[in-house]
């Protein structure tokens, strides 16, 4: 299987009209503006353009400033057990680097925690590039250098299913991490790269987690004592991943209530309960969406359910997934979105200390500790 950029926008589908303040573009004087906001996975990319133009359209774009996003973090693919992932992985790069060489005026490749403050300085979007699966690398741990070579920063360790390294979030038998799972965290930690843990079994997460030397993340995922979904991270781990000096990023998906439709407050509780037990060093942001949102009409339904078709077929598919189940919090489904959680956190009594540490700098501290600059 391969979902590619391209391929994952037009699952998206359009993004909603900008608020009227913030189309007009307008810059308030608020900590927000001057933050550094960081979505630790999601995608970029733009869904007014034709499907071989890889240039940003002055709407996208526009829109893509607003949510005041400074950096994202986008999936190099493929995913899963293929016959060739290796391949794969080399069409996908090359994809993200004609995307990027394409729109250097408004992306920035962050290779260090100095680029991301560039960024911001220049008003560009940071571009994180990372994987969600360690299947183009298997047992050729050399591979890891090549892909820092390609501008890939962090490589999450498996996705769903059993790899070479470990049991994903989906294996029955919770197998926990291979010996090669042990190395190429090793390799991983020795080349400079950040390691991630999202889509991992619960004993592959926890095993993971302990062996690790340096400061590591989950970028995406919920609190499974809120939600018992397989996606979603034990306090054990999460205690695990904040003691190593890491980041648990919290998703704005599905898994965060049991009937696959979370709503905002729902969305909230995840992220306090991670705040409480990691703490609030230790907590941010990792939507598992786009910077822009989800326009629900007919069209990106239909995407949405082919794709949902298509995982389930693959086996690739979580608990849940179901054709009319999409990967969003309706109630935060809007450009401002980033803005709003900030916002709402800030109304339950959230300093603006602890809201910058949740929105970005918790984030930028450990790409510092791991990458440098």
């Amino acid at each position: 299987m391969q979902i590619d950029r391209r391929s994952m926008l037009a699952i998206t589908g359009s993004a909603m009209i900008a608020a009227p303040s913030l189309a007009k573009g307008k810059a308030s004087s608020n900590w927000y503006d001057r933050a550094i906001i960081i979505d630790a996975l999601g995608n970029v990319g733009d869904p007014y353009s034709a499907d071989d133009i890889t240039r940003f359209t002055e709407r996208g774009w526009k829109e893509t400033a607003a949510t005041g996003v400074t950096v994202v973090r986008s999936t190099v693919f493929p995913v899963g057990n293929l016959a060739d992932p290796w391949g794969e992985y080399r069409k996908a790069i090359d994809e993200h680097q004609a995307y990027l060489a394409a729109n250097p005026d408004y992306l920035l490749l962050v290779r260090s925690a100095a680029d991301i403050l560039k960024a911001k300085r220049e008003r560009k979007l940071g571009v994180v590039l990372g994987t969600q699966d360690s299947c183009m690398i298997g047992p050729e741990l050399d591979r890891l250098t090549q892909l820092k070579k390609d501008g890939v920063m962090t490589v999450q360790l498996t996705y769903n299913n059993r790899n070479l390294a470990g049991d994903g979030a989906l294996e029955p038998d919770n197998a926990g991490l291979s010996k090669l799972g042990r190395a190429t965290i090793e390799r991983i930690e020795a080349d400079k790269l950040l390691l991630d843990l999202s889509h991992g079994g619960a004993k592959t997460m926890l095993e993971a987690a302990t062996h690790a030397k340096r400061p590591l993340v989950i970028s995406h995922t919920g609190a499974r004592a809120l939600t018992d979904h397989p996606r979603n991270t034990d306090d054990a781990t999460l205690r695990a991943v904040a003691d190593k000096g890491g980041i648990v990023g919290v998703y704005f998906m599905p898994f965060l209530a049991p009937n696959m439709k979370p709503t905002g407050e729902e969305l909230i509780a995840h992220i306090e309960h991670v705040a409480r037990v990691a703490g609030e060093d230790h907590v941010g942001i990792g939507t598992d969406n786009g910077v822009l949102p989800i326009q629900l009409d007919e069209a990106s339904r239909k995407g949405m359910d082919d794709w949902t078709r298509e995982r389930i077929k693959l086996g690739i598919a979580a608990p849940g997934e179901a054709v009319g189940v999409y990967t969003l919090v309706e109630a935060y489904n809007s450009i401002d979105r980033y803005r709003r959680i900030a916002s709402d956190l800030g109304k339950r009594g959230w300093s603006e200390a602890r809201l910058e540490k949740l929105m970005g700098t918790n984030f930028l501290r450990v790409y510092k500790e791991a990458w440098g600059g």
